[in-house]
């Protein structure tokens, strides 16, 4: 899996930090009772996920794999598998 560069874009860990970022301020004001602050955590996980799906959208996402890449890393690993 390390070949494939999965989720390594700005968009994927821009989206991932934030929602780090709500999960922490959700889980902070659910042991302190406060549910306001709770679903505000809850919120910011949201907009974790419309920023990355924005900044996938704007090209700073992992482009997709036309056939001719497809048909070249299967030969690769078919060529390795030998």
């Amino acid at each position: 899996m390390a070949g494939t560069s999965h989720g390594h874009t700005p968009a994927a860990w821009t989206g991932v930090i934030i929602a780090f970022i709500g999960f922490c301020v959700a889980g902070a004001f659910m042991v302190a009772a406060n549910p306001f602050g709770f679903w505000a955590g809850l919120v910011v996980v949201a907009v974790g996920g419309v920023v990355g799906y924005a900044m996938k959208l704007a090209g700073l996402g992992m482009p997709k794999e036309s056939e001719e890449q497809a048909s070249a890393r299967n030969q690769a690993a078919q060529y390795q598998q030998h």
